[in-house]
């Protein structure tokens, strides 16, 4: 149960209006006719200190990070808040404080990685469109050993639906955005619950603009510092020792792209990671390994292409090939569905500004479809 009152007017009649009494309580502030910015008192129920102790945070770290995510000033009294700011960012300040107090009530410790991930949502979809999403919310969560996840953004909930939807899907977008980690979610949840027989992990063995030489070991070790980042996503979902018994048992299986020609893979969940960094032939090879009840994602980002000059990316060609058959699913990402730390978005989206300014003024006739790895 929360409490809620609205009132507007500058900020010194605000203070001089909303006085907080020794005893802790806020006097309701006349609503005045200057809306120069919002002001809510928001009372947050039960009153409970040891949950607004994890709602506030170390040294009241939580509120500061929301201060500065959603532009407003929040000063607090016990379970007492009152939110200054623009009508949406108080608005969005009440819901977020609302949302996360509830979660304190399993007395799970908040940490500021979830404070920032409850933000983004906000930011993202925005507080009417987070109400209408709500009740669907549950359709959208994914079932994993240790816990469920939940697709943040209106593109991520499009995506894992795709996923669920369709046999073959494509994920486009910047790094960030939780393509690789929502595919391996959803790889899990059916393997979880016996939908396919096993997982396989691909990746173009491409470098990152250097060359690593010879790696040493066999071909799992050679190609397991390409696929990391799948590694790091399976062991938070189905811990470390779990992991290696599937491996051991091939239930898990590592590919390398070039390995895969010849196979008709049923029964499993494929993922290809950083598929910008293959050729149109690999590509169209891959998609046609898909067997009987396989599903297959497909993730990549064409601002990050590793291939040698001159040299299609398959996932750009593919895009456009396949872009209107029916049962393959796109889903492409922006720069607002980053869920990493708030400075990749803004990173993101300068190099984004910065690629548009120096491609506007010049038009190659050539340059269609394709991309410089300096990107």
């Amino acid at each position: 149960m929360h409490f809620r009152t609205l009132c507007w007017g500058t900020p010194s009649e605000q203070a001089n209006a909303a006085t907080i009494k020794p005893a802790g309580q806020i006097l309701p502030p006349l609503c005045l006719t200057i809306m120069a910015s919002h002001f809510i008192n928001l009372t947050l129920l039960p009153d409970s200190a040891q949950r607004l102790s994890n709602l506030c945070g170390r040294l009241n770290e939580h509120i500061q990070q929301i201060e500065l995510g959603l532009q407003l000033k929040i000063r607090q009294r016990g379970n007492i808040f009152q939110l200054y700011g623009d009508e949406q960012a108080v608005a969005s300040g009440c819901e977020l404080l609302e949302m996360l107090y509830r979660a304190t009530e399993n007395e799970k410790l908040l940490s500021p990685n979830q404070i920032h991930l409850a933000m983004q949502e906000f930011l993202n979809n925005g507080s009417a469109e987070t109400e209408s999403d709500r009740a669907a919310e549950p359709s959208a969560l994914i079932s994993t050993p240790k816990g469920s996840i939940k697709p943040r953004s209106k593109h991520q909930r499009d995506y894992v639906r795709n996923i669920w939807r369709h046999d073959i899907n494509f994920g486009i977008g910047p790094a960030g955005t939780g393509k690789t980690y929502l595919a391996v979610a959803c790889a899990v949840e059916a393997l979880t619950k016996e939908r396919i027989n096993r997982i396989l992990l691909v990746r173009p063995a491409v470098e990152a603009g250097e060359k690593l030489g010879f790696l040493p070991g066999d071909l799992s070790q050679k190609i397991d510092p390409y696929l990391r980042p799948l590694y790091d996503a399976l062991y938070e979902m189905l811990g470390f020792e779990r992991v290696g018994r599937l491996i051991e048992k091939n239930v898990i299986e590592v590919a390398p792209l070039a390995y895969m020609r010849g196979r008709t893979l049923n029964n499993s969940f494929i993922i290809l990671d950083e598929s910008q960094n293959t050729t149109t032939a690999q590509m169209k090879m891959f998609l046609t390994r898909i067997g009987f009840g396989s599903t297959a994602v497909i993730t990549g980002d064409v601002t990050q292409i590793d291939l040698p000059k001159g040299e299609r990316s398959g996932l750009v060609h593919v895009s456009q090939v396949l872009k209107n058959v029916d049962g393959i699913g796109f889903a492409h990402f922006s720069s607002q569905d980053v869920v990493r730390h708030r400075l990749v978005q803004r990173i993101v989206e300068a190099y984004d500004a910065f690629d548009d300014k120096s491609v506007t003024p010049i038009s190659h006739p050539n340059s269609s479809g394709k991309h410089d790895s300096d990107h």
